[in-house]
């Protein structure tokens, strides 16, 4: 047996902390999405004519987000519970997600894949866009079915293609006058500066339906990720600061999908080490893995004291286990650091100011004490790269032949 195998199989027999990680994909869509209630009882009132008057009128909605803020969870979200409805009364109706960019911003292969939907064994040369449209509203009619088209990354298709395709999906039913409106659309859209290439006719036919998503806030990070955290690991393994510090950490962005990929990454490194609980070092391990911001040219232009301080705080994070330490434990740790490279050592007030400047260059993050931490000190804590290999690369720094490669990354 090759050494590969050998390491997968002790790799299957070993603990996990998980119980099931395909609730943390990036395709997963959940039933439950906390605090995006009220965008999903928008498109049911945008959407009612469906369900009551099926092919009376269509329907055009734009949605604009961020990265992260769940635009397209909620469409799909949407789209396979209005099938549902739709189905419980007899309705034929069919809600189609499709990805512009995966579709190379190209009209063409967005409706080869939705009439993929229809007919599975469809041509894949000899039409045009328009042919392909026209072909997917006569299936529609033949059916008589309805459609609502997703089209995720919908700036890529006008990025390539200008204002046609959109032109062409709005105003599909302009020659069908004595035929249903079968077809609605949903265009997402991450940067609504594309809609300025649009022409004025179509752009104003998108601009009646605006659903814009907010990022998120720490505490309804903290929901999103405690919903993940029940379907997707075993009953006590990821404790609440565990959950807090991965949100604290997405907040900047209010990122859900970074947040949630945070989570299974910090998982994965607590698997590897057989530990039983996800703890804030993982946390830290994994945020260098998925974006390793602190690098060894950035770090060489701290100064020897701020390098000093900053060992400190990296020193205090690791040998405490926990996701936030106070002044008072950085201080202890900064005295014997100090003893250690034979530094003189500063005072609170100078010691205070450093860990300012390295919070304002986004090192490290210092807040003040809340719930749990007695009389009001600051806590500092790293966001931007494992503790322990901080600590190792700051370390290094400071050896003869840390001096002379000091460029190099950790």
């Amino acid at each position: 047996m090759s050494r590969g195998s050998e390491i997968i199989r002790e790799t299957l027999a070993g603990p996990s902390i998980f119980k099931d990680e395909g609730a943390l994909s990036i395709d997963y869509v959940p039933i439950s999405l906390p605090h995006r209630d009220e965008k999903l009882k928008f498109l049911a009132q945008l959407f009612r004519f469906t369900l009551e008057k099926p092919g009376s009128m269509n329907q055009k909605v734009l949605i604009t987000g961020n990265i992260g803020t769940g635009k397209t969870a909620v469409c799909q979200r949407f789209g396979i519970d209005l099938m549902k409805v739709a189905k419980s009364r007899k309705i034929n109706l069919k809600y189609i997600h499709v990805n512009c960019r995966e579709c190379r911003g190209s009209l063409f292969l967005v409706l080869k894949k939705v009439l993929g939907e229809f007919v599975p064994s469809f041509p894949q040369r000899g039409y045009s866009s328009e042919e392909l449209l026209q072909m997917f509203m006569d299936i529609l009619d033949k059916n008589n079915a309805f459609a609502i088209l997703g089209l995720d990354e919908t700036e890529s298709l006008i990025r390539t293609e200008g204002s046609g395709p959109l032109y062409n999906l709005t105003r599909v039913h302009e020659g069908r006058l004595d035929k249903p409106m079968r077809l609605s659309l949903i265009c997402i859209l991450r940067q609504p500066e594309y809609l300025k290439r649009l022409d004025g006719s179509t752009l104003g036919t998108l601009q009646q339906n605006i659903i814009e998503m907010e990022p998120y806030s720490i505490e309804q990070l903290v929901a999103i990720l405690e919903n993940r955290v029940t379907l997707s690991f075993r009953e006590g393994t990821v404790p609440d600061e565990s959950i807090r510090f991965v949100a604290e950490l997405a907040s900047t962005t209010g990122d859900a999908r970074y947040a949630i990929e945070l989570l299974w990454r910090s998982a994965k490194h607590a698997d590897l080490e057989a530990k039983r609980q996800l703890e804030p070092e993982h946390i830290r391990k994994a945020v260098s893995s998925v974006y390793p911001t602190i690098r060894g040219d950035y770090v060489k232009t701290l100064t020897r004291q701020e390098r000093i301080v900053l060992l400190a705080i990296a020193r205090a994070l690791e040998s405490s286990g926990s996701a936030y330490v106070t002044m008072g434990e950085i201080e202890e740790i900064y005295r014997i650091v100090c003893e250690e490279l034979r530094e003189a050592s500063r005072a609170h007030t100078q010691l205070w100011k450093c860990v300012r400047e390295l919070s304002a260059s986004g090192i490290i993050e210092a807040k003040k004490s809340g719930k749990g931490v007695r009389g009001r000190t600051t806590m500092v804590g790293l966001t931007t790269a494992s503790a322990s290999a901080m600590r190792k690369w700051l370390e290094f720094s400071f050896t003869s032949h840390g001096r002379n490669s000091i460029d190099r990354p950790f």
